[in-house]
């Protein structure tokens, strides 16, 4: 069963539960996910004989944002199977010398792969985002809040899943951290940047 064939009550229960999966990184694609079924919304109630000249491209953008739920969902479903990944690394045997070489190569190859899931999503985000802010002066009026939300809910889901990428920094080659800091920053300052300027096109128009 995929991740979203469960009914919402199920995946709170169990996200809320001692079992460490679902955890932030699932949390913070299904966060992106939501972001993104709002800005499909807004993109199809702007349609109709009112915005003539804008459906085509309001249809071809709510599509392109239904795609992204998709991606959210499979990002979610490598998130947790990377977490898997990691504790089998932990677990392995360091009773000798070879072994704890082993485990230490192990954990950071683990380390580096659970943190590319993460710093996958914010790029993802950070898509969705950028054409929700192009949206943001042309959409219905009437749901331009929501357009707003969905800007808001995929900031927070790129801010989430940076945590997730910080937390497995430490355990990595230094040149990896490097990079993963590197991408993860300029991920982050256009995100924050996009956030602000579609806010303000938002209330704008409120």
């Amino acid at each position: 069963m995929r991740v979203y064939d469960q009914s919402i009550r199920e995946f709170l229960f169990e996200a809320s539960s001692e079992s460490p999966v679902p955890g932030g990184g699932s949390i913070a694609a299904l966060a992106a996910a939501l972001g993104a079924s709002m800005g499909s919304m807004t993109a199809r109630l702007t349609t109709g004989a009112k915005f003539r000249d804008k459906e085509a491209a309001m249809l071809q953008n709510a599509d392109l944002f239904r795609q992204a739920i998709v991606e959210f969902e499979s990002l979610q479903e490598k998130d947790m199977a990377s977490f898997d990944g990691f504790m089998k690394a932990l677990k392995l045997p360091a009773s000798t010398p070879a072994e704890k070489e082993a485990r230490s190569l192990a954990i950071r190859e683990a380390s580096a792969y659970a943190a590319a899931v993460p710093l996958e999503l914010m790029e993802a985000c950070l898509a969705v985002m950028r054409r929700l802010a192009d949206l943001a002066p042309a959409v219905n009026k009437n749901v331009v809040s929501d357009l707003g939300i969905a800007v808001l809910m995929l900031e927070a889901a790129l801010q989430s899943a940076w945590i997730t990428v910080e937390i497995n920094l430490n355990t990595m080659s230094d040149d990896t951290r490097n990079v993963y800091r590197d991408k993860g920053t300029l991920l982050l300052r256009e995100s924050e940047e996009i956030k602000r300027d579609a806010l303000a096109q938002v209330r704008e128009r409120i």
